[in-house]
């Protein structure tokens, strides 16, 4: 990251973050863009790391596979099932992930 980046923190990513379906994505989908997040990486993380364009974390988690190319069976059943998804831009990608719901005394609350 050069001195001339400017820093985002986790706080200025979360307010570009949005619930989206897949038909909202799809286009995108389309063009080659959506990231897939793994559901054990933080999403407002993963877009934080990539704006702030700090390459080991992020090249890690490519060649993990923890941040992937959407593959095109999970855009197949996510075609077929509609789930809630979690977006935010990182241009000139979207990372994406399936919002989960947990149960928390007795409650749906967001996983994020």
């Amino acid at each position: 990251m050069s001195d001339e980046t400017p820093c985002y923190s986790k706080t200025d990513l979360l307010q570009q973050t949005a619930r989206i379906s897949w038909q909202e994505l799809e286009r995108h989908f389309a063009r080659g863009v959506v990231l897939q997040v793994d559901p054990a990486l933080d999403l407002v993380e993963v877009a934080t790391r990539f704006v702030n364009d700090d390459r080991e974390t992020v090249e890690g988690w490519l060649t993990s596979g923890q941040v992937r190319h959407l593959p095109d069976d999970i855009a197949r059943d996510w075609n077929a099932r509609n789930p809630e998804l979690w977006a935010a831009v990182v241009a000139p990608w979207i990372v994406v992930q399936e919002h989960e719901t947990r149960r928390a005394g007795g409650i749906d609350t967001p996983a994020y």
